[in-house]
């Protein structure tokens, strides 16, 4: 199954609906989302079109296909509009015999990882910046910021498919690619 994966949408309509054009053009069979999904958060601007009633209405349309995790940014509040669960720290995606362990990163990241194998796979978001790197105690990957990207990144999601991670900015074209096989 191909999977997208995306994070830090922080509430800005214009790069939720960039996002909801790559979901239907990449026809993927899961939207993972590495949480702060409305709110902007006290440390960062406003993003592009800040309106996260736009954004919840947008996701809440396709609440069926969406995993989700909780960003430091969400909240209960958060819960009770968006019809999909955002409450969980953490998910584990089986791949390619590896255990992903796709988290938001304010708990679990590089400085503090969970118990996980060498061969074994952190997904996070948090940073806004991408990433793909064997640490040497497990593969860390970051998909960025669908809307607010740091340190010179541009707005980007991910997704996986056939083994293969594949960063890509919000027109489709790849950044970079990790293969997991």
């Amino acid at each position: 199954m191909k999977l997208m994966i995306a994070s830090d949408i922080h509430g800005s309509k214009y790069y939720c609906g960039k996002l909801m054009e790559r979901w239907s053009a990449e026809a993927a069979g899961r939207l993972i989302l590495l949480g702060d999904i409305l709110y902007h958060g006290p440390r960062n601007d406003l993003p592009r079109e800040y309106d996260p009633k736009s954004v919840l209405a947008a996701l809440n349309g396709i609440r069926e296909s969406i995993c989700c995790v909780r960003g430091n940014c969400d909240s209960e509040v958060d819960q009770m509009v968006l019809e999909f669960p955002i409450m969980a720290d953490s998910l584990l995606l089986f791949l390619e015999g590896r255990t992903v362990f796709a988290t938001h990163g304010h708990i679990y990241n590089n400085e503090t990882p969970p118990k996980i194998g060498r061969q074994d796979i952190l997904l996070h978001g948090h940073t806004h910046v991408q990433a793909m790197e064997d640490t040497g105690k497990y593969i860390y990957i970051n998909p960025g910021s669908v809307s607010l990207p740091k340190e010179g990144n541009e707005n980007s999601y991910m997704v996986y498919e056939d083994g293969v991670f594949t960063i890509k900015n919000m027109e489709g074209e790849a950044i970079r690619e990790l293969s997991i096989r």
